[in-house]
């Protein structure tokens, strides 16, 4: 088709007229898909190469019509691929002609050849050259990386300008591990010739050289591995040479780049420089040894010397920031944020030590600029006080938007982790040159004055429990405090709010700020002080004239003193602040709707709720429950709010407040429960999980009369019809809930057709264990277990059926969970019951199989990865019990016994592939020796499921004490090893401490007498008692065990 008629049609599609313009899109649409398709797609490209064309016609043919032409056209390739593809040749012209694009004397062209958005966008994707890159290179389209080296090579900066945005995104796709090497060494001493061409190519162009060269960086990094010489011969002799270059382009004034008037283009290189060497550091961290020194320097100088520009351009707004000659942003901030990063990482890595020393006064100039850059620009100011989700979201850590304030944050966050007292040292000499300079800058008439006074008390108290942690340790050591907190409480913030009660309006952050620090902390106030705190914010609360900042940082405060001061502080105030915030849930939504219910929430908790009135949580349900209905799609964690807040209204032992709090509650929730529609399941799964926290708060002399009777026909009903898998978790929760707290009313309930609660309950058990998704496989076996041990003898009816379910389950199960789900509760009944259950699995066939066999076979596979203190614990017991009986149905079993070690496997890692080729294959050995094998672990695991600290039962080796040390500590030394204990396992307890990982396990089961039985006690008079009575033959079982398991039953029953 004609490049004229394809332009007539083009220009008919940017006319006024609408039925002109419709007429051509379909004309323009059918041309596309006709047979000629292939003559379109070369004449949009060579139209946007037609400079007699005009400019809106040949974006369009080149930005949208050729782009849809490519994905829809080219090649099977693209998933919205239609038709049939282009013959070769044509595509070899449409290639060619986008190509001559790149070199277009229009920007504008030259982007749309080669990226794939507008520059207004932080991320740019290939556009029409880069689409057809990714299919056709490198078979098709073998010259493609050649032709862009020789024309990034050329003298023309226009060409040089198209190329660079291709290759910024074909080295971060298309490059295969083998080609980034020779790529790499072909193009870049081009990039770096760009690069060192200041008066010959545009500064945005030098910066993309940079882009690039950190996209080659990250390449380099990604297959070290593979090529570990050729990567280590590469960075060797490519990194200096960049490194360099860097170093000499750092050291040149950056307030050379500020002075252009008509754009700041030239911080361009200075960002994608930074953003380079936090890279290397990060990959290449020795390269940049010798060179570290200088980059700090330069990144401290450029802090300091930008300041200034910085205040009057966004702290102050006096002027105005002239931005990027392009659509791309170049911005004064994202010049900050990457220094703040580059320093925060190099300080983590501990490199930065001796630069950051006191005796360079690096650290605290370091400091300085953290806090003259914290400070809030004119943009947030305006942006908070009117939105009040955009303040609370930039105070929030989880939430808070990346930008200058938070990157300086994090900085000073790193250095008080590695100099904690050193660093609050400067931070109380620099608050106090703040305080002093804020006040001269009061008096001089200054309208920010502010500003810096709040920026340093956000900073601080942004990092309050890290301080916290310092003074004390401080303390603890006999020494001085470093920074004295206490009188900022009992001077300064005062002197802030009385400053600016009367001018609420004037300095609103300011003294919203004066609440949050002191509110952070709030463990260092005295009962009165804190008290004057709380009468204060709760003054604001119930201002008619206080802005959105002020009562945001009130709420905040508030939900801050509740969890950090005392409750015989917060209690007297408790009853009001509740009133206040009630009317603040009803018309505030997002964030701030977040932070006020996490505030009522906390409120609460105060002396568990002992001082709320009927008529107050009775009007606080709800509302709480008036709020939940307009946001019950919510993420589940902004959904838990609710839960809790009525778990602690109906934990509240205030007279009459818990029957109150149902009464209010129930209808709703069981309207909701039971009106939710198939598409609607999480209303019910919230609904049902608001439940549970009502029962989880009731009394534990039980939920009151007619709870469950309440309750059940909406809940069974819709956990019968249910299929959204947290609907049914949320169930069995809430069922398993009422179960430990309330037995009797699921036991004395039935329905309209005389079925009764158990009944319900087998229904629900079979429901889940026949779900293909095991995820729910803990909390199903909570259920049958507290079913077990709560309601005794009224399970027998349903017991055969509950065990066939439940064996049958076990055999396509597949998930360590959800099978220790299923096997225990077979081992509590064993322990409790063995003769009963024992009898009824063998009297029972599943799939023309013993229960029994299954269920021990199963049993005896997974004991050894069963989780949880009671779990193991009842799981140990058992199998004591389980070997010590004489049914001769369990002395004919056979079960699955250690792993045979063949020549071709020994000393080999077996990685998933390698067992599909080569299974694993065990011996086979009698129940009676499985379980020895299994009671002897548990024994050498000091008698408690996985060890508890405090040594474990050792056996006598051979091995030199240093062998021992070092295997103790798995080779690391041994401060390296405490320090991964501690963060493997809290407290620096043992990763595997069940105290640590188990604190889920419930009350019910820590009360447990299993829970308190003395495990290793237990086990070794076991194993005296088998040896002295031969209990089922025990001699002959242990000469059968492996030589080590052997000798530790020979030291326990002293042979």
């Amino acid at each position: 088709m004609a490049t004229s008629n394809i332009q007539d049609i083009l220009a008919d599609t940017l006319s006024s007229d609408a039925n002109r313009r419709m007429s051509a899109e379909l004309k323009l649409s059918e041309v596309l898909q006709h047979q000629g398709s292939s003559e379109a797609g070369l004449a949009l490209s060579q139209l946007a190469l037609a400079q007699n064309v005009d400019m809106p016609i040949r974006q369009m043919s080149d930005s949208i019509i050729l782009r849809k032409y490519v994905t829809e056209r080219w090649s099977p390739y693209f998933p919205s691929f239609k038709g049939n593809a282009p013959p070769a040749e044509i595509k070899g012209q449409v290639r060619l002609a986008v190509f001559q694009g790149l070199s277009d004397p229009d920007r504008k062209i030259r982007s749309l050849s080669a990226s794939d958005d507008s520059i207004h966008r932080a991320l740019l994707e290939a556009r029409t050259l880069s689409s057809i890159a990714s299919c056709d290179w490198p078979d098709e389209y073998p010259d493609l990386l050649t032709s862009l080296i020789q024309l990034i090579s050329s003298s023309s900066p226009d060409a040089v300008h198209g190329s660079m945005q291709v290759l910024t995104e074909f080295i971060k796709s298309d490059l295969t591990e083998d080609q980034i090497l020779p790529v790499l060494r072909q193009l870049l001493p081009v990039l770096l010739a760009i690069l060192g061409s200041p008066h010959q190519h545009m500064p945005l162009t030098r910066a993309r050289t940079v882009s690039v060269f950190r996209q080659c960086v990250t390449a380099l990094y990604m297959v070290k591995g593979q090529h570990p010489e050729a990567v280590r011969e590469a960075t060797s002799t490519i990194l200096p040479v960049w490194l360099d270059a860097f170093r000499v382009l750092l050291n040149l004034d950056p307030t050379q780049d500020l002075s252009n008037q008509e754009n700041w283009d030239g911080l361009s290189v200075r960002i994608q420089v930074f953003k380079t060497l936090d890279i290397i550091h990060t990959s290449f961290p020795r390269a940049m040894v010798a060179y570290l020194p200088d980059y700090l320097n330069a990144a401290l100088h450029h802090l300091q010397v930008l300041y200034a520009t910085y205040n009057r351009c966004y702290i102050t707004a006096s002027e105005n920031a002239p931005g990027s000659s392009e659509d791309e942003a170049v911005e004064l901030p994202h010049l900050i944020c990457p220094i703040l990063d580059f320093l925060s990482n190099v300080a983590r890595g501990g490199k930065a030590r001796e630069w950051l020393s006191m005796q360079t006064q690096n650290l605290g100039a370091v400091v300085a600029a953290i806090f003259q850059y914290a400070q809030m620009t004119a943009e947030d100011e305006e942006t908070w006080a009117a939105n009040a989700n955009a303040f609370v979201a930039q105070e929030e850590d989880e939430i808070q938007t990346y930008g200058v304030r938070a990157a300086g944050f994090e900085l000073l966050y790193t250095l008080l982790d590695r100099s904690a007292a050193q660093v609050c040292t400067i931070l109380q000499e620099q608050l106090q040159r703040t305080i002093v300079s804020s006040h001269v800058a009061r008096d001089d008439g200054a309208i920010d004055w502010w500003k810096a006074l709040e920026a340093a008390l956000a900073v601080i108290g942004s990092h309050a429990e890290d301080i916290l942690e310092c003074i004390d340790d401080e303390i603890e050591s006999g020494r001085t405090k470093p920074i004295d907190i206490e009188d900022l409480l009992a001077n300064l913030i005062p002197s802030i709010l009385t400053q600016t009660r009367n001018a609420l309006s004037e300095f609103p952050f300011l003294q919203g700020r004066a609440f949050v620090f002191a509110s952070q902390f709030a463990k260092l106030l005295p009962l009165h002080i804190a008290g004057q705190y709380l009468e204060a914010a709760t003054q604001v609360l119930e201002s008619n004239v206080a802005g959105i900042p002020v009562k945001v940082s009130a709420v905040k405060a508030i939900h801050n003193f509740c969890e950090g001061a005392e409750d015989s502080a917060v209690r007297p105030f408790a009853p009001r602040i509740t009133q206040d915030l009630g009317p603040f849930l009803l018309v505030t939504t997002e964030d701030t709707l977040s932070l006020v219910l996490e505030a009522m929430s906390v409120v609460l908790e105060v002396d568990k709720g002992s001082w709320l009135s009927q008529d107050l949580a009775g009007s606080l349900v709800i509302a709480v429950l008036e709020v939940w209905a307009k946001n019950n799609k919510a993420d589940p964690i902004f959904l838990s709010i609710f839960t809790e807040i009525l778990e602690s209204l109906a934990a509240s032992r205030a007279n009459g407040v818990y029957g109150t709090v149902v009464k209010q509650a129930f209808p709703t929730l069981c309207t909701a429960i039971a009106n939710a529609k198939p598409d609607e399941s999480w209303i019910a799964g919230s609904a049902i999980d608001l439940v549970s926290g009502l029962v989880r708060g009731g009394p534990e002399s039980g939920l009151g009369e007619g709870f469950f009777a309440h309750l059940a026909p909406s809940l069974f009903n819709c956990l019968e019809h249910a299929e959204d898998r947290d609907v049914l978790q949320n169930g069995v929760v809430c069922i398993t809930l009422i179960v430990r707290k309330d037995c009797s009313q699921i036991l004395s309930w039935s329905d309209s057709n005389s079925q009764s609660g158990l009944d319900h309950i087998l229904k629900l058990v079979a429901k889940v264990l026949q779900n293909e998704d095991e995820s729910g496989g803990l909390v199903i076996g909570d259920l049958i277990i507290h079913l077990l041990r709560r309601v005794g003898e009224s399970v027998l009816p349903v017991l055969p059926e509950l065990l066939r379910t439940m064996a049958q389950r076990m055999l396509t199960a597949k998930t360590a969970t959800f099978l220790q789900s299923l096997v225990i509760p077979f081992a509590f009944l064993v322990y409790n019951q063995a003769d009963t259950v024992i009898s009824l699995l063998e009297s029972m066939l599943v799939n023309d199989r013993s229960a029994l066999d299954i269920v021990i076979h199963t049993w005896c596979e997974n004991a050894e990865t069963f989780q949880g203190f009671w779990p193991t614990r009842i799981s140990t017991l058992a199998l004591s019990r389980l070997y010590a009986s004489a049914r001769p149905s369990l002395q004919n079993l056979t079960v699955k016994g250690d792993i045979i070690v063949k020549p071709e496997t020994k000393n080999v890692i077996m990685t998933r592939s390698k067992t599909k080729t080569t299974p694993h294959e065990f011996t086979s050995i009698p129940l009676a020796v499985k379980v020895l094998k299994l009671l002897v672990r548990e024994l050498r695991s000091d008698g408690e499921s996985a060890t508890i600290p405090g040594g474990g039962f050792e056996v006598d080796s051979d091995d030199g004490n240093g062998q021992k040390k070092s295997r103790q500590h798995q080779g690391f030394k041994e401060d390296e090893f405490a320090f991964l204990s501690e963060m493997l396992g809290p407290r620096g307890a043992n990763f595997d401490n069940d105290d640590i990982l188990y604190e889920s396990d419930d009350e019910d089961l820590k009360n447990d007498p299993v829970s308190r039985i003395n495990m290793k006690e237990h086990l070794v008079g076991f194993f005296k008692e088998c040896a002295a009575t031969n209990t089922n033959n025990f001699a002959a079982n242990v000469d059968r065990l492996s030589a080590e398991e052997i000798l530790v039953i020979h030291q326990v029953v002293g042979k």
